[in-house]
């Protein structure tokens, strides 16, 4: 695996890359990805209601910035002191737990009078690689549907009504059903050389956004190589017992055919003294079923992009970036005819 970082040159022409999903898995990726292209954009989900980001949702009637400021965390260019500023959590009062990142937006979604333009300032503060984009500036609620019937509205009420449950979770919607996508995500899907999804939560970080009118097709459509980032392990209350075909699935069951071409799973082992943890967690290493997997359309790739160091089973933002960019090397080739298109070598 070539694991060459670029120049300066290479790096400001390097490909347009648009990762779509939310969450920690996203935001890991993004900090391997920034090392070789400035040409990032992060198409971010807006449907938490957990947590400090639900807090500011529920008493400012603003989109949850929690997402969107991990993934400027990654990007961010900044001396060290403003990066602590950043994941700074208050530990008492009434802004216990909360993080002074997400106070920084909210401010400045109160100055600018619109949580794009917020973002868009921000990431101006804190010289980020790239640009974060809002799937959508809806006010948005998650509803999961489970195998039994049940439903429940509210990204951080999933995990516990499905533990409750007992069951696969059908599927889920979005409350505003079809909400609008801002424009920029939809114009940086179109442009992108190449698109990822994943990794992070598949029901609460990637879905949401495929359920953004125009998100999915616009994906279908685009020219360029699309991959599933497959997560290394299961999550306890969302996709317990799932393969690494059952998430592809559930991702085309969201979203339309022709929206992925390739998914890239782990293959190296997690330690031992991780899986016996997440076991008793529910959770296991994610078993990759390719013959599934190829019956759908999609070549199956696998590269060992997990972490060999921490307390969790995480990709290594490093050499996840290097397998992908070895990946969009190999197959994608840009060619002129009139428009730029591209061939995926056989």
């Amino acid at each position: 695996m070539s694991n060459t970082i670029p120049n300066l040159q290479q790096w400001e022409r390097g490909p347009k890359i648009v990762a779509v999903g939310g969450g920690t898995g996203l935001s890991t990726m993004l900090r391997g990805l920034k090392k070789y292209t400035k040409n990032l954009t992060a198409v971010v989900t807006v449907a938490d209601d957990g947590g400090g980001s639900g807090m500011l949702r529920r008493d400012m009637g603003m989109p949850p910035p929690g997402d969107i400021r991990h993934c400027m965390e990654s990007l961010a260019n900044t001396e060290p002191i403003m990066q602590r500023l950043l994941t700074y959590r208050f530990t008492e009062g009434s802004l216990a737990g909360q993080s002074f990142g997400n106070l920084i937006l909210a401010a400045l979604n109160g100055v600018t009078g619109s949580f794009e333009e917020a973002v868009r300032q921000m990431s101006q503060v804190l010289a980020i690689t790239g640009q974060v984009i809002p799937v959508t500036s809806a006010d948005v609620q998650l509803e999961a549907v489970f195998e039994n019937g049940a439903r429940v509205v509210g990204e951080s009420k999933i995990y516990a009504c499905k533990k409750e449950q007992d069951c696969r979770i059908s599927h889920v919607n979005l409350i505003p059903n079809r909400p609008k996508p801002l424009p920029a995500a939809l114009e940086a899907i179109q442009e992108a050389d190449l698109i990822l999804l994943g990794p992070g939560s598949l029901y609460t970080s990637i879905i949401p956004n495929l359920l953004v009118d125009g998100i999915a097709q616009a994906i279908a459509d685009a020219s360029a190589p699309k991959i599933y980032v497959c997560n290394i392990m299961t999550q306890e209350g969302e996709t317990e017992g799932y393969t690494a075909a059952d998430h592809v699935e559930a991702l085309l069951v969201h979203g339309v055919p022709g929206m992925l071409d390739l998914c890239l799973a782990n293959s190296a082992p997690v330690h031992p003294g991780l899986v016996e943890r997440y076991r008793e967690e529910d959770a296991a290493p994610l078993v990759l079923d390719e013959e599934r997997i190829s019956a759908m359309g999609l070549e199956v790739v696998q590269r060992p992009v997990a972490s060999e160091e921490g307390n969790y089973a995480r990709h290594d933002p490093d050499k996840l970036a290097a397998a992908i960019l070895e990946l969009y090397r190999q197959r994608a080739m840009r060619i002129f005819r009139g428009e730029r298109r591209y061939i995926l070598e056989e």
